[in-house]
């Protein structure tokens, strides 16, 4: 009996991210009001009445694919945060130097921001969205406000530095440089962010 149950919920689950990862991609490039249900449960293979056992509606399922999206990627950035082979000024240098040279292996550098377009079509209608988005980028500007104390506590940043500012100016200047090479097609200003980062981390 336990086997079987235990095979239930595998299936369950795998069906759920199945669901996820297809309408994820799905929204990703076709925008939030580009997406119905029915392409969504197409590109998972499963029928369109499986959507509705695990998602209340299209406005549930949008948050749970931020969540999907995301988790995995704050868990790469706290990793990234928490190594132990560099000082923490050089963990924030490296993450970005990593992603910079992420886009610069892509023959034409592009950059999909999930919660951008999201927000940018329903942040104003759809409150728990707006929340669920929120929630996403304070963690990730927490992750780097505590690398950020950690730098100031080893000497590499000022005193009176004060860490959740900088790491949400921080944040915010990755994506207006990720938003830039998106418009331009090159990677010129992810260069310029990370020149200037250099500069801002400079004790």
């Amino acid at each position: 009996m336990t086997g079987r149950i235990v095979s239930a919920m595998n299936s369950i689950q795998d069906k759920r991210a199945r669901i996820l990862a297809a309408g994820t991609e799905v929204m990703l490039r076709k925008g939030y009001n580009g997406t119905g249900v029915q392409e969504i449960t197409q590109g998972a293979g499963v029928p369109k009445g499986s959507f509705y056992h695990y998602f209340e509606s299209k406005e549930d399922f949008a948050i749970q694919a931020l969540h999907y999206y995301y988790t995995p990627r704050l868990e790469r950035f706290a990793n990234a945060l928490a190594a132990s082979d560099v000082s923490p000024r050089e963990r924030i240098l490296r993450c970005y130097r990593d992603l910079v040279g992420y886009f610069a292996n892509q023959e034409q550098p592009t950059h999909q921001c999930f919660i951008g377009s999201l927000c940018h079509e329903k942040a104003d209608e759809s409150q728990p969205i707006g929340y669920a988005a929120s929630a996403i980028l304070k963690r990730s500007s927490d992750l780097l406000a505590d690398c950020l104390e950690q730098a100031k506590a080893a000497g590499e940043l000022p005193a009176q530095s004060d860490s959740q500012a900088l790491a949400g100016f921080i944040g915010a200047a990755w994506e207006g440089a990720l938003l830039r090479m998106k418009i331009d097609r090159q990677i010129g200003p992810l260069r310029v962010f990370i020149e200037q980062l250099e500069r801002l981390l400079s004790h």
